[in-house]
């Protein structure tokens, strides 16, 4: 059994890994309580998945943006003073959207600024907070490093959505955004208790030739190259976030608290593949499993697809309570959930072990841009999908699509399902 368990030897072996750790844990689920509240939010005030899709146009240019040029930043600078001042901007910003609604100001436009605002400084964070990873862990520590994090994720985004969905019934907005602006604080303290992390060897002033020169190499590197290609793949076409509220309140029954109990079944998957991920540190051929994967997330999410037009055609309607039908489609979902940690363990130390330390910020900029970038167009495209095809259909297509374009791209760069960690290749 400990050989399945997950391998906490990067916690014991590095201090400063697990203060990042630690705070990141606390923080990441009152940041969850944020996303998915303000996607309720959006929906209670104008019934619309399109409407719950803009927030991810709103957000995905900041992010685009912030996200290049924070890479550039996190390696011309110390990295861990940039993620200290973009971490007190995201928390400033959650201060904002929690203000907004002890005001009572109920304005969608404010909303999606706001949005904007924290995605932008997320953009900026995340690349640095992941491009100091490799500097804490030993190189063949990095499946594990990873793997524990994607734990730690999983458990917010099951803890965050469930507690959402609660908190927003009993309390109310303004309290749900209270409580991640508090427990964000916990992330800001990991930051500051890390060490210095000045660049390592020349360096030069971050700028737009900075970026270029990371995307150059970028097109040079088919293998790295693949990690974002396939995952865009996986968000653009089959993600089905925008479209919970409108399962949770017309076809599936339950409102909010269905909502939260299906991101939360994703954010399970998460969490059973953290727990039992000790054999993945002996899976050498990654970029295989990365296609094996993202193949087992399209079919997942299919299924969950016909779920829902099963439960559409004998559904409680509008405002009914919860149906059987929510345990299928969770458990499609968990193993929605299970595929994309594994796919994303992969990819990340695939990235991290074959990028030099010089532009690991940039390719972690572009990775985090392709990261939560990726899933923000597969909510306008869903979003958009529904008008047309219905929230059942929607799903079962784009996974459908997935499988195909992942199929596609591995016979296109067959090098990378060859990818072995014993001698990483970029």
């Amino acid at each position: 059994m400990p050989r399945l368990l997950a391998d906490i030897t990067p916690l014991k072996e590095s201090r400063a890994f697990r203060r990042l750790y630690i705070g990141t844990t606390l923080s990441a689920t009152g940041t969850q309580l944020t996303l998915v509240a303000v996607s309720l939010q959006v929906y209670a005030l104008t019934s619309s998945s399109l409407s719950v899709g803009l927030l991810g146009l709103f957000a995905l240019v900041p992010l685009v943006v912030a996200g290049l040029y924070g890479g550039a930043i996190a390696d011309a600078h110390d990295r861990r003073t940039v993620a200290l001042y973009s971490g007190l901007a995201l928390w400033l910003t959650t201060i904002a959207i929690a203000a907004q609604a002890w005001a009572g100001l109920n304005n969608v436009w404010l909303l999606y600024l706001l949005v904007a605002v924290q995605s932008g400084a997320a953009g900026v964070n995340q690349p640095t907070r992941s491009s100091i990873i490799p500097r804490l862990v030993r190189p063949e520590l990095l499946p594990a490093a990873n793997a524990l994090s994607m734990l730690t994720f999983g458990l917010a985004f099951t803890v965050g959505p469930l507690l959402a969905g609660v908190l927003v019934a009993q309390v109310g907005y303004a309290w749900t955004y209270t409580i991640d602006a508090v427990t964000f604080t916990a992330a800001l303290w990991a930051v500051f208790s890390l060490p210095p992390m000045p660049p390592e060897g020349p360096t030069r002033r971050a700028g737009l030739s900075s970026v270029l020169e990371g995307f150059r190499f970028l097109g040079t590197r088919p293998n790295i190259r693949m990690t974002f290609l396939v995952d865009l793949a996986a968000m653009i076409l089959s993600q089905p976030r925008a479209l919970l509220p409108a399962i949770g309140a017309v076809l599936i029954g339950g409102g909010e608290l269905t909502v939260g109990i299906l991101l939360a079944a994703v954010a399970f998957g998460s969490v059973l593949a953290g727990l039992f991920s000790g054999p993945l540190g002996r899976i050498h051929r990654q970029g295989l499993a990365v296609l094996w994967s993202i193949v087992g997330w399209g079919a997942s999410v299919s299924a969950f697809g016909l779920v829902v037009v099963a439960a559409g055609s004998t559904g409680p309607g509008a405002g009914g309570a919860v149906t059987p039908w929510i345990i299928p489609a969770a458990l499609c979902l968990v193993l929605a959930g299970i595929s994309d940690s594994v796919s994303s363990v992969f990819r990340s130390t695939i990235l991290q072990s074959a990028t030099p330390d010089a532009m690991r910020g940039r390719l972690q900029g572009v990775f985090i841009v392709v990261v939560a970038g990726g899933p923000r167009l597969g909510d306008m495209v869903a979003g958009g999908g529904a008008e047309w095809l219905g929230e059942g259909w929607t799903p079962v297509i784009g996974g459908l699509l997935c499988i195909a374009l992942v199929g596609l791209l591995a016979k296109w760069q067959p090098r990378f399902a060859q990818y072995d960690s014993r001698n990483p290749q970029a």
